[in-house]
Parts: structure tokens; sequence; C-alpha cells
């Protein structure tokens, strides 16, 4: 008999031990291609994939790593496999992401939706967002070399740092 383990979010994200943080902006290669930094690869463990999906409320994507996702995805297997209320939902969220595979050099393809989406065409500005990493259109950012004291007061202050 087969034992069932069970893991709550907070358990899953432990794989992932540290913080994403920092920003990197990097070219797109002619195959529409970038290089997510070795750093963060070694944070998530060097994965053969992540799951990416636009932001709800944002211009950007979501790089989302496995153990974050695994995490939430146990929640949901908890439910009825064919549960109406969650159905419709799940199909939304699918049709919208997906996991694309890293190469050896760490290098991922983003589908052209998702790309046009968050207005990467050129420059892909990564920004550490703790637990995801998040795809941003450099000019929609304030540079890279500046520091917003009173959003991150703000920022700080309202997660209860």
């Amino acid at each position: 008999m087969s034992k069932v383990v069970k893991q709550s979010v907070a358990e899953s994200t432990q794989a992932v031990a540290g913080a994403f943080t920092g920003r990197y902006d990097h070219a797109l290669d002619p195959k529409k291609r970038f290089t997510i930094p070795s750093e963060w690869r070694a944070l998530m463990g060097d994965p053969e994939y992540v799951y990416v999906m636009p932001d709800p409320k944002d211009r950007c994507l979501n790089i989302i790593p496995k153990a974050e996702m695994d995490g939430r995805l146990a929640k949901l297997r908890e439910r009825a496999l064919f549960d109406p209320a969650l159905s419709g939902l799940l199909q939304t969220i699918g049709a919208n992401s997906e996991m694309p595979a890293l190469d050896v050099q760490g290098r991922i393809r983003i589908s052209d939706k998702l790309l046009q989406f968050a207005n990467l065409t050129t420059t892909v500005a990564m920004v550490g967002a703790v637990r995801t990493i998040k795809l941003w259109d450099p000019a929609a950012l304030a540079p890279a070399d500046s520091v917003d004291q009173a959003a991150l007061a703000a920022a700080l202050a309202q997660a209860g740092f």
C-alpha cells in the first residue's frame, strides 16, 4: 500500500530557499529567447521547466517556479475533478499559461501570444518578486539604477516587514 503525503503550500515552497531579488535586463535573441540568471535558476533547483502566466492586474508576465506551483496545484487536486465551480476557472488559467522548458544554458522561449501581451519585443526586464519573477517591458518601469524609497517603505509596511 502506498502512503499519500500531503504538503501545504508553505511546505512545498520551502524547496525554494531564499528569494528572487534584483533586476536583470536581457535582450531577446533572434529566436525570441532570453536567459534566466544562473542565481535564480539555482534558487529554483535548476528546473527543466517553469510556469509562465500573465499577471492578473499588470501588463507583465510571471515566472512561477515549479515548487511554488506544485503547492497550489496540490490544493486544487483535493477538489473533485469535475467540480463545476472550478472547471471553468482552471480552463481559463490553463489556456492563458504555459510551461516553457529551459535549455542547458538556461534560456526559455515564451509564446508570441504572451510576449505580445507584455509588450516584450526586444528586451525583457526580469524583476525579482520574492516568490516569483516578473517579466516587464523595460520602458514600463523606472530606470534600473534608481530606488523608489517611498514605494519601498509602503510595500514593507503593507507586507508586515
